[in-house]
């Protein structure tokens, strides 16, 4: 059983963003069920890879859609983005290095990611996009 379902809690109105969202919430299941198996670490470097890749096409196309329709809240949101990118450029480091614990903060970091920034910072464009037609 998932961890995470996808929920309408988590939806943010535009489907594509929603889609890629998604693919977050699949590696975050990927990752707790490699974990209650005690294989979390054989799954992690996969894992690691793949949110570099998410944050190159996701964060790509939100940043995109900011500056096509001039989100007011741009500029900080784009801050989270950076300090994301930056905090897995640290777990792939830390990967390198064997770094004790790696797994379990991987998966916290995912996480509060979700509750905080999905559900909370990214909430916040839901309607501004959906008036400028983007749904």
């Amino acid at each position: 059983m998932p961890l995470i379902q996808w929920s309408p809690e988590y939806s943010v109105k535009v489907g594509e963003i929603d889609q890629q969202h998604q693919k977050l919430i699949t590696m975050i299941n990927e990752l707790n069920d490699a974990m209650m198996k005690g294989k979390g670490k054989d799954l992690l470097s996969k894992i690691i890879d793949g949110l570099i890749s998410y944050t190159q096409a996701h964060f790509s196309k939100e940043e995109l859609y900011f500056d096509k329709y001039k989100y007011p809240d741009a500029a900080a949101h784009k801050e989270e983005h950076a300090a994301f990118v930056k905090k897995v450029s640290e777990f792939r480091d830390g990967f390198q290095k064997n770094s004790m614990n790696l797994t379990i903060n991987v998966m916290d970091f995912l996480s509060d990611w979700l509750k905080k920034h999905i559900c909370g910072t990214d909430k916040k464009y839901s309607d501004f996009f959906n008036k400028n037609g983007l749904k």
